[in-house]
């Protein structure tokens, strides 16, 4: 089979980590199958979609690497679903309803009470002409429902495996509103089939909706496609997700927050599957790796410490030529291969490279406690213009003078030079300072 496949965001507000997930893991399935991938635009909402979101989600997957070899408006194919209602209504799988929000809520309430499931009645199919007269007379406009065949609809989830409903346990799914819109489902049906989409990826709270559109493809003379439902994404603290953090929407990983892109990948692509969380650089390696069959049912953690972590990682592992661009545009000309490579090991993201370019050039308010220390390591600094041996030397010297040893010889030296506690190895960090910023260092005392 020719794979094809889809990724179908509401531009109703920035893309944020769960709904990032299921495009990374879509993309990942069509590459690994030598397949398509279609961006497809459900902006079928028309009070709530923005262009500006549009625009977003697609510099969003742009950076992230995730190319689409096609795309689609929804609002673009108004006529092709007209045109497909009409059949389904010709064929009587689409029927009249008039019952308004309150009498289905009170429907609802009065199943519940009863200890039965909430599913609709279908009194709609029972009205006389007359009855419905009367209440188109009253300003009524119907919704319509899709009648859904009362048998067995299963399929072989690539994720959770066998699943089964039956028609007859499940609510007719309304498909056109009052005002003649059509809602979702039946839009999202009519693309997959138009389009050729193979396998559809979404989210398991879609397990039930996905029961529906099967009988909405058969109803059409549809193929059916292939479908796998990935658990929904809890925080680190096990509560459900939510697409309300702001620190967690795409716009803000991509322009705010110094994360690698392949760090993003890295994450989501393997949480909630039997492989180990790590930190890869190649896209290729992350194509190679995926499979369906790695994925768990149970909910996954998603934990920004983690995401860090790899980005740290990602960013230590980096050359020098892969980061020089970036640093050009950071307006650090001045780095070069020894200064990245020195401080490199230190970098949790890579604008964090400012920070010691900053101890490296100054200012810097040096920590001195003890100025009788300061002063005999500036009178032993050796001479000259400082290289990769200077420190050895020095060290060697300051030891045998000061009769210093461990935790005593070496950090009143580090926060002398740079005035903090942690940082690259101070054998790389002389010939970065060098040798007269730091006797004026030593000197502060």
């Amino acid at each position: 089979m020719s794979v094809k496949t889809r990724f179908a965001p509401s531009p109703t507000g920035l893309l944020h980590i769960g709904n990032i997930r299921t495009a990374i893991i879509v993309w990942l399935f069509a590459r690994k199958n030598n397949g398509k991938f279609m961006l497809r635009i459900d902006d079928t909402d028309y009070e709530r979609s923005k262009d500006e979101y549009t625009e977003q989600l697609k510099k969003d997957l742009i950076w992230l690497g995730l190319n689409w070899d096609e795309s689609a408006h929804q609002r673009d194919r108004s006529e092709r679903y007209n045109e497909q209602i009409k059949k389904l209504k010709d064929a009587g799988r689409l029927y009249p309803c008039y019952e308004t929000p309150e009498e289905l809520s009170l429907k609802r309430k009065s199943l519940l009470s009863r200890g039965l499931p909430p599913t609709y009645d279908r009194a709609a199919l029972e009205l006389t002409e007359d009855q419905i007269k009367k209440y188109e007379a009253e300003g009524r406009s119907p919704h319509w429902r899709f009648k859904l065949d009362h048998k067995p609809i299963e399929w072989n989830d690539l994720v959770r495996g066998p699943v089964s409903f039956h028609g007859k346990d499940m609510s007719d799914p309304v498909l056109i509103r009052e005002d003649g819109t059509p809602l979702y489902h039946i839009c999202s049906v009519i693309d997959d089939m138009d389009f050729g989409i193979t396998h559809i990826v979404r989210g398991e709270d879609h397990v039930s909706n996905t029961a529906c559109h099967l009988q909405m493809f058969e109803a059409l003379g549809a193929e059916l496609p292939q479908c796998a439902h990935t658990s929904m994404i809890a925080g680190a603290d096990g509560e459900k997700l939510s697409k309300r953090l702001g620190s967690l929407s795409m716009k803000h990983l991509r322009e705010e927050s110094g994360i690698e892109p392949m760090a993003i990948i890295s994450l989501l692509s393997k949480i909630g599957t039997s492989d180990p969380v790590e930190a890869t650089t190649d896209i290729k390696k992350a194509i190679e790796d995926f499979d369906f069959s790695k994925f768990s049912r149970n909910m996954p953690k998603f934990d920004d410490n983690d995401l860090w972590r790899l980005n740290s990682k990602i960013v230590q592992q980096k050359s020098f030529a892969d980061v020089k661009k970036r640093l050009d545009e950071l307006e650090l000309w001045d780095v070069d291969e020894a200064f990245w490579n020195a401080v490199r090991p230190n970098l949790t993201k890579l604008d964090d490279i400012k920070d010691w370019w900053y101890v490296a050039n100054g200012p810097v308010k040096p920590v001195i406690e003890d100025k009788d220390y300061a002063e005999l390591l500036a009178n032993t600094l050796p001479e000259g213009t400082l290289d990769e041996n200077s420190w050895n030397l020095w060290i060697t010297e300051v030891k045998a003078k000061s009769d210093r040893k461990g935790k005593q010889l070496f950090m009143p030296i580090r926060l002398a030079l740079t005035g903090m506690e942690h940082g690259p190895e101070l054998a790389d960090m002389l010939p970065l300072i060098g040798r007269e910023r730091i006797l004026e260092r030593l000197k502060a005392a």
